[in-house]
């Protein structure tokens, strides 16, 4: 291993961890060491479970030196985002009404983790309800590549514990972009999964019909081998796909000579930095070089589907909060605004936003027709200061730039993969997405993985 064992991958840990060279205990003392020393700066735990963390530990060294294991994740510390309901831990949702709630059950990605073995660290910060800010009793995450930097949103704690080394990997959540924005901001990969292919039952909800849960990790493959064990179907989650699990490691090797990768030049420019640009450009001789076909695509247009992404999302939190909202409502930070925005939409602006959303879920699923995955940004312009997004924070022309390349694939259910594409003028990290047609979670980690095999991005860590 030529890195430090807090940037080992996930599965070059999971290997020496399975052939003895290495336990569990030492790995998870030594993580919730590094949080102890460095997580002051970085503010990215919420709660750190240090004793359950041991006790986990200890029993997988004991199951694995007894031939009983359980697969990549057995014995390796992660984390979860602070929606995922715990009976061993309060679940904030990032919101001071529920700073001592502790739910008497387990989400079901909880309960998959902890029977594939994991080591639970502790739960990660995230903005309000996961909604766009942070709320002003929390020290919001920073950014471990400089801390004068936005981390990226919801699952801010999420991309900044799995860049700076905090965790092997971790659960985040995807609405609007919150995966794909810290990923890309921290310098990590996320993946998006279709909707629907991991349960959201005991997932604290934002949008209802939007919401994802997806892992963040240093690679594809660390990030596919958390797919694997959280993915499927759930009789307690009735939106959960019914469809069988693949098994996404085993075809990482496969290589994409010949597929077919759609690129829309005039819709990944518009609004871009020329730095996001050149990063795309760069992703796209990369996929060349490996056999890939860049194919023009005329993406369907998004000036009216963001406009319609609004009284959705809004309406949908609101109903979310119904229970503690206007009741609780001067407890509320920003979010309180997003549930203002969707009770004020009228009967027509929903029913003219479904329209305008059905409309162009058909346009996408047709682009698969002639092509295999699409590449676009993940962020339209290089990561900004924290300062700087509190002030754009209330310009809408703004909001909507942001998430012109992120919120038409919650709209849509789309799977995505964010993966890390060189670095800004100001040593910040640039990243990029693929995007695939429903339940294609195999190709594009195939796709991403033979991407990081000839690019070395992934393999940059923050200085701390």
């Amino acid at each position: 291993m030529n890195q430090p064992l807090e940037y080992w991958s996930l599965l070059e840990l999971s290997g020496e961890l399975k052939r003895g060279a290495i336990s569990s205990m030492e790995v998870t003392a030594a993580q919730l060491e590094r949080i102890a020393k460095v997580d002051g700066v970085y503010q990215s735990y919420v709660t750190v479970m240090a004793d359950r963390a041991m006790a986990q530990a200890e029993q997988a060294d004991t199951e694995i030196a007894r031939g009983q294991w359980r697969g990549p994740l057995h014995g390796v510390p992660i984390a979860l985002k602070d929606l995922c309901f715990t009976k061993m831990a309060p679940t904030t949702a990032g919101m001071s009404i529920y700073k001592d709630r502790v739910p008497d059950y387990d989400a079901t990605v909880v309960e998959r983790l902890d029977q594939a073995g994991a080591v639970t660290l502790g739960k990660l910060k995230m903005t309000e309800g996961a909604g766009g800010s942070h709320h002003p009793t929390v020290s919001a995450p920073r950014n471990p590549w400089n801390t004068d930097y936005w981390p990226g949103v919801s699952s801010s704690g999420s991309g900044v514990a799995t860049a700076a080394g905090l965790c092997f990997g971790s659960l985040g959540s995807d609405t609007g972009g919150s995966i794909r924005f810290p990923s890309s901001a921290c310098g990590i990969t996320g993946i998006k999964p279709t909707w629907g292919r991991v349960s959201r039952y005991g997932i604290f909800t934002l949008a209802d019909s939007l919401d994802h849960v997806g892992p963040m990790a240093r690679s594809v493959g660390d990030a596919a081998a958390i797919l694997g064990m959280i993915a499927g179907s759930d009789p307690r989650d009735p939106t959960a796909l019914n469809a069988p699990v693949p098994d996404y490691l085993s075809g990482l090797a496969g290589g994409i000579r010949g597929l077919r990768i759609g690129i829309d030049r005039s819709f990944a420019g518009d609004g871009s930095d020329d730095e996001v640009m050149a990063a795309l450009s760069e992703a796209e001789r990369v996929l060349v070089a490996l056999g890939a076909m860049i194919k023009p695509v005329n993406f369907p247009s998004v000036d009216s589907l963001i406009g319609s992404w609004m009284p959705i999302v809004g309406l949908e939190i609101a109903d979310a909060h119904r229970e503690t909202y206007p009741a609780r409502a001067a407890e509320y930070g920003a979010l309180g605004g997003m549930i203002e925005m969707g009770l004020a939409a009228t009967p027509l602006a929903i029913a003219q936003a479904g329209r305008v959303r059905r409309e162009f879920c058909g346009r996408v699923d047709a682009l698969w027709d002639d092509i295999d995955l699409l590449l676009v940004p993940a962020l339209p312009m290089t990561v900004p200061t924290a300062a700087q997004m509190e002030t754009l924070n209330q310009d809408f022309g703004h909001m909507t730039r942001l998430v012109r390349f992120t919120i038409p694939f919650d709209l849509t259910g789309s799977p995505t993969i964010s993966l890390p594409c060189g670095f800004s003028r100001n040593g910040l990290p640039l990243g990029v997405q693929l995007v695939g047609r429903h339940l294609s979670e195999p190709l594009l980690c195939q796709a991403g993985h033979a991407f990081q095999q000839i690019s070395d991005w992934h393999t940059h860590h923050p200085a701390i």
